[in-house]
């Protein structure tokens, strides 16, 4: 197995196709990274900007350059000794016209050879839903799009379609014969009784009005009659005038409500049913990606499905232009383990296989996965905590309820949210699960009584108390023990909050535990296993969206802490729970991805660096926030219920967002109040209290404009800037040691560290679409060439100069090029090392997180400084004297010699090493040997 030293991940499209990315081959080959981590390149919606919208997942997108393209950047990453991770998406297509798959499916429905590619439910309980597929793209509701001329039925070359703007929808075969075979008079006059193109146009007709949809040879006659039409229609002048008054006739005239008729029984007859997109929320019959329409998901459970999904995928490890494979939304697929083990036997022993998987703090990988590991978002939270003074928690609490005047305790918090989401977002799918369940619960006389109503109350608390995004069950045995303990405190949290369901929590606790009142032989195990791993399907997308994409933006007590994966009611973690944590990761999972930035995260790393100093200092933050909230008194609004527009919620995490994401340099560029105010409204929609996606809230989001407008308006007039410059200052000086340290631990600590495109330098960019923006490359290419040059020269005035100027991030280039020297050096003990936790004892002892990675005689020890606002003067970097009679207690087998990867100084280590020492010229330190 190639395993990846280090990743770096790119995001591209068509202004960043292939041929962009060929050109940074050697720069990332001088950067120190093996693997180009390439999201989705197969063939993706027209213009997608991040290519989980696929289109044909066995075709190489032609806007990326295609195959040859891909073969070229293959190339030319080889030549640098690069190799390709790519991301892999078995879970969901785009649902578009674009899909030629699925468009199949639309023109013939249960009768197309893909119609189990798709998770469909074609026997749905609601008869307008049963034989035909939910298409919920309708700006408006369907009689009001139809009758305002929006719905038109068209005919072009491909055929005849229902045509909603850019959406095409083909029809059915037996549609061409009621569109086309009536009254043939007029094209008679027109062309004489005797005409060929007459008798032709009459025995292309009478074709159509002889298909029948489930006659196996439909496809091929309707195909063979549309060829025949298209060629007259194309030759004659007549024919196409016929055919034109045809398809006419079905598009009625607006105002007139009888002249739609004929094109809504048309529509009516289809395999799909075109509605209002908000329908899909309460009525649906196919498996969505999260709660998003455009993306169908896909039974790649299937085998023959599961070819298809991957035949560009497993082409590509074939012929080693890709040498890594990562899975996106593992934990969408019916049965992950499943899919895994297949995927390993296709790929091969020699693919390195990561998961993205969510995991929640003290969850583990389940262990029959045939994978490395994960993305790494676990590394994201435990890294990040560190640097999050604990004993604030509570003052932290305290003063963020003060100011917002929230009253709801978090885990409410959580639990109503999720509620909420099934209720708007996702009622559809939790009605077809309680019907699947309430089915099965007919076979057992314990569940007979149980309704539809209870169960479904029941369903909803137990998924809205549910641990972590899903469990793993797929076979008889059962759950397994950690699983088993997760479906109990769902059970036992939907018990305390819905005490009149008693039976039927208990129902659903046996159920999902297979262990329910009957034995699980023959049929009832056929029925409830299904039911129970589509139960599994559906706690992850509301763990998606009811937590990970409304939480995170409501309960903003230190923004930093509201990271995927994270929970923000966890105030950071201590280094001895961070040491475990690298520990076991170290015995289980050694080749995992670490990574503090991607294109999911909710705010870079850099940004959570500098948030994470108002930990260290929680009244010094409430003095501040008690200012700027009397600086921006004036441009607060209230409607007319009284309700005040920003909410002090939404204003906290305005503050916190500035401090963190506020340019290096000082001087915010033109697009800054641009981006604030667009990351403002995303937030505020996300967290769905004062507006919301489905019905945003134009006045308040108006308002929460202006209110970012006011307070960034340059001129000696604003205040609030004079005042607010000073602090972001210092939180921006301590915040770039941290952003410091936790590069070094990503690069050292347990795990393959991975580099989100352009963080390599300071990166302040907040959730998507903005840490998308385009990357200077260019810039990294000439920065990294000057520190080498320089280097080369001397470590110590290099150094020196990255220290004084910090602003230019140059110094986290430095970093990142020196520890991924040190990891190519040393592969096997970064890899396979044993991990050591290292203690400090001294003054500072608390602010220094150290540890050491040995493998048979070799060594390394990396160490960080973290919480230093408390004794570092501002301005004055962790350096020397500043860290007294600190040291590190070394154990006996890190004793001898070693070299440092920044200084390139040699230190003789005994029982202990002084901080002053490995701090001496460099606010981190690497230290390896043999």
């Amino acid at each position: 197995m190639r395993t990846p030293l280090a990743t770096y991940r790119l995001q591209l499209h068509k202004d960043f196709p292939f041929a962009r990315a060929a050109e940074l081959a050697p720069y990332l080959k001088e950067l120190g990274v093996s693997h180009l981590y390439a999201s989705p390149v197969f063939k993706a919606r027209a213009g997608s900007l991040h290519g989980y919208d696929v289109t044909d997942p066995a075709v190489i997108n032609p806007e990326l350059g295609g195959e040859e393209g891909l073969a070229a950047l293959s190339e030319e990453l080889k030549r640098s000794g690069l190799s390709i991770m790519q991301d892999i998406v078995p879970n969901h297509m785009s649902y578009d016209s674009q899909n030629e798959m699925l468009m199949d499916v639309m023109e013939k429905g249960p009768h197309s050879q893909y119609k189990g590619f798709f998770d469909i439910d074609w026997d749905h309980i609601y008869e307008n839903l049963r034989g035909r597929i939910l298409t919920p793209f309708l700006g408006s509701f369907y009689g009001e799009a139809l009758e305002n001329g929006e719905l038109k039925l068209v005919y072009d070359e491909e055929g005849l379609a229902l045509a909603y703007y850019a959406l095409r929808l083909p029809l059915r075969a037996e549609s061409y014969g009621e569109v086309f075979g009536g009254d043939i008079a007029p094209l008679e006059a027109a062309l004489g009784p005797d005409s060929p193109e007459l008798s032709r146009y009459i025995g292309t007709a009478g074709l159509f009005r002889g298909l029948k949809s489930e006659d196996p040879a439909a496809a091929g006659q309707c195909s063979h009659a549309r060829r025949m039409l298209r060629e007259l229609y194309s030759s004659s002048e007549a024919v196409r005038a016929h055919v034109d008054s045809a398809v006419e006739r079905f598009n009625g005239r607006k105002g007139d409500s009888a002249s739609f008729d004929a094109l809504d029984g048309l529509v009516s007859s289809q395999f799909f049913r075109p509605s209002y997109w908000k329908v899909a929320a309460e009525e649906i019959n196919y498996r969505r990606f999260f709660t998003i329409n455009e993306l169908i998901s896909v039974r790649v459970e299937d085998p023959e499905v599961f070819v298809r999904v991957h035949a560009a995928a497993l082409r590509l490890t074939g012929s080693g232009a890709v040498t890594a494979l990562r899975v996106d939304h593992v934990d969408g697929l019916l049965d992950p383990q499943g899919y895994l083990a297949r995927l390993r036997e296709a790929a091969g022993p020699d693919v390195y296989l990561t998961v993205e998987k969510i995991l929640a703090p003290g969850e583990e990988l389940p262990a029959d996965w045939p994978i490395e590991g994960t993305t790494g978002y676990d590394f994201t939270n435990y890294a990040n905590g560190l640097f999050c003074r604990r004993e604030s928690d509570k003052e932290f609490s305290r003063l963020y309820y003060r100011f917002t005047g929230l009253e709801t305790r978090y885990d409410e918090m959580v639990v109503a949210k999720k509620r909420m989401m099934i209720s708007r977002h996702l009622a559809g799918n939790i009605d077809n699960l309680a019907h699947m369940m309430k089915k099965s619960a007919a076979d057992d006389r314990y569940g007979r009584d149980i309704t539809l109503y209870g169960l479904r109350r029941a369903l909803v608390e137990v998924m809205a108390n549910f641990p972590v995004y899903r469990t793993y069950v797929n076979g008889p045995q059962g759950p397994t023990e950690a699983e088993r303990a997760c479906i109990k405190t769902a059970v036992d949290g939907a018990r305390r909050r819905l005490r009149d369901f008693g039976y039927e929590l208990n129902f659903i606790e046996a159920f999902l535990l297979l262990g329910g009142h009957k034995s699980l032989e023959g049929e009832s195990a056929d029925n409830i296993l299904p039911c129970v791993m589509a139960f599994q399907q559906y706690t992850a997308p509301l763990m998606a969206k009811g937590f990970e994409d409304t939480i995170l933006y409501i309960y903003n007590r230190l923004a930093s802490l509201n990271e995927v994966g994270g929970s923000p009611d966890r105030f950071g973690f201590a280094p001895e729970e961070v040491h475990a944590f690298f520990a076991g990761r170290a015995a289980r999972s050694p080749l995992t991805m670490n990574c503090s930035s991607t294109h999911d995260t909710k705010r870079s790393e850099d940004v959570r660096a500098r948030i994470n100093v108002l930990s260290e200092t929680p009244g010094e933050w409430y003095a501040v926030l008690r200012r700027w909230e009397k600086l921006n008194q004036a441009g607060r609004r209230r409607d007319a219920a009284g309700r005040e527009m920003p909410s002090r919620n939404d204003e906290y995490l305005l503050y916190q967002t500035l401090l963190g994401a506020w340019p290096a340099e000082g001087e915010p560029g033109a697009d800054f109040a641009e981006r604030i105010k667009a990351y403002s409204v995303k937030a505020a929609r996300e967290a769905q209290v004062d507006t919301n996606w489905i019905k945003p809230d134009a006045e308040y989001e108006a308002a929460l404009r202006g209110f970012v407008d006011r307070a960034l308006q340059p001129g000696p007039e604003n205040k609030f800037l004079e005042d607010f410059l000073p602090s972001q200052r210092l939180i921006s000086f301590y915040g770039a040691f941290n952003s410091l340290s936790q590069a070094l631990i990503k690069m050292a600590a347990p795990g393959l560290p991975d580099i989100y495109q352009g963080c390599e330098l300071w990166d302040f960019s907040l959730v998507d679409p903005d840490n998308r923006r385009p990357v200077d490359f260019a810039l990294r290419s000439r920065l990294l060439a000057e520190i080498k040059r320089d280097y080369a020269a001397g470590p110590g005035p290099l150094m020196a100069g990255l220290l004084a100027d910090l602003p230019s991030g140059k110094i986290k280039l430095f970093l990142t090029w020196r520890a991924l020297a040190a990891r190519a050096e040393r592969k096997d003990v970064f890899e396979g090392g044993t991990y050591l936790p290292l203690a400090a004892e001294g003054t500072h002892a608390e602010s220094v997180f150290a540890f050491a990675r040995v493998n048979q005689g070799r060594a390394v020890i990396a160490a960080v400084p973290r919480l230093i606002s408390g004794f570092v003067p501002a301005g004055q970097p962790p350096l020397g004297e500043l860290w007294q009679d600190t040291r590190l207690a070394l154990p006996p087998e890190l004793r001898g010699t070693f070299t440092e990867a920044f200084s390139g100084r040699t230190f003789e280590a005994g029982e202990s090493a002084a901080l002053k020492d490995l701090f001496s010229s460099f606010p981190c330190a690497l230290l390896a040997r043999g």
